[in-house]
């Protein structure tokens, strides 16, 4: 335990963003809340850390086993490192902006940590842009934040973007509606969670069969939406499904050339969730590029809410190869009018901070395809 560590040595699941990654990301974000600000969504900037009790509650207490939790020095009370935005936007919404009239638009960015990775992300540390939308029960609110999410990714010219919804409350209202008892509800949604047909026969009892069928209904829109039309299910199952129905035709209006999918039963990581929610996935990507969906700001009290989470990581690695910046090597005492003029143009300049021997060699070193001589640009080989 005492050994010296290398200095780069950085925990497991943390890391050092370098050149041009950095730079890129910060980009990225820049472009995604520039798309989320032209509709309407505010910016929020929520604290790092907050006291414990008020960061997992509501909606924050799905990520009570992600929360890194200290001891704060001042207060001597617990405080919590944020695992995810989304509780910090609610709480703010149900607090300082009470008052703010409905429907509230809002958007963030920021880093959050978490206490362990995943197999699909197992980085601890993550960069997040989101929208919160708070407030309207409205269909046309649940539309909006699919729509909204898919003009954001699209606009980095990211390749083969789809969306998969979910409803994580169908299932629970099937079983309710068949009076399962909570152990054999646990047993369901195990059985569901893991694709399981003949655990879910055996868990299922009097609904094994319309949810076997619901576990055939995963696929794309058209084809989901058609089998899950020939179920007969309850009533407050059934309006479910007619609001997926409703979402699909809304998003497709909105976004024509997203890809749609649907699995009916996925509930994983949408434990919180009310109603429709979705995930953002890009062909030959692995992970997630973003997630969301319906909920109530106070964890079943509050306000209706819907809202999404994009993750910059997984983004970075969905993104075309970018251009090579154009850099030019401005030599020491070189012409500086023509350097601001050319930082206009969307050139990086470079400067020569002393004299040397050979400025082309000097150009190339600082990785400069161009040098500014008298005023001319010069192209490096």
């Amino acid at each position: 335990m005492n050994e010296t560590l290398h200095k780069a040595l950085l925990p497991e699941g943390l890391r050092d963003l370098l050149p041009p990654d950095a730079g890129i990301e910060a980009d990225v974000v820049s472009r995604l809340m520039a798309v989320l600000a032209s509709h309407g969504y505010e910016r929020v900037k929520p604290p790092l850390a907050e006291f414990e009790n008020n960061l997992l509650s509501g909606a924050g207490a799905a990520m009570a086993k992600d929360t890194f939790r200290v001891m704060d020095p001042v207060s001597q009370r617990m405080i919590g490192l944020r695992a995810d935005m989304t509780p910090q936007v609610a709480r703010i919404a149900a607090t300082r902006l009470k008052k703010a009239p409905r429907p509230l638009r809002l958007c963030y960015a920021g880093q959050v940590l978490r206490v362990k990775g995943s197999q699909l992300r197992p980085s601890r540390q993550v960069g997040q842009v989101g929208a919160e939308l708070i407030g309207p029960a409205d269909v046309a609110a649940d539309a909006e934040a699919i729509s909204l999410a898919a003009e954001a990714l699209a606009g980095l010219d990211l390749q083969g973007i789809s969306v998969d919804l979910t409803l994580p409350t169908l299932v629970p209202a099937i079983c309710r509606a068949a009076k399962l008892d909570p152990a054999q509800g646990d047993a369901v949604r195990r059985a569901l969670d893991h694709k399981d047909a003949a655990a879910l026969r055996k868990a299922a009892g009097p609904v094994a069969t319309v949810l076997g069928e619901l576990l055939k209904a995963a696929g794309t829109a058209e084809k989901s939406l058609a089998k899950l039309a020939a179920l007969d299910l309850p009533k407050s199952a059934a309006d479910e499904r007619a609001r997926l129905g409703d979402v699909i035709g809304r998003v497709k209006q909105a976004a024509p050339a997203l890809v749609i999918t649907v699995d009916p039963v996925e509930n994983r990581g949408f434990e919180y969730h009310t109603g429709v929610s979705f995930t953002f996935f890009a062909k030959a990507v692995r992970g997630e590029l973003g997630r969301g969906g319906r909920y109530r700001t106070d964890n079943g009290g509050g306000e209706d809410a819907t809202g999404f989470t994009l993750y910059a990581d997984t983004i970075l690695q969905a993104l075309p190869e970018p251009p090579a910046p154009r850099r030019i090597y401005v030599p020491f005492d070189g012409d500086l009018g023509s350097a601001r003029r050319l930082r206009t143009e969307g050139w990086i300049t470079v400067a020569g901070l002393a004299p040397v021997r050979n400025a082309r060699d000097e150009a190339k070193r600082l990785n400069c395809g161009h040098l500014l001589d008298g005023g001319k640009i010069i192209v490096l080989t």
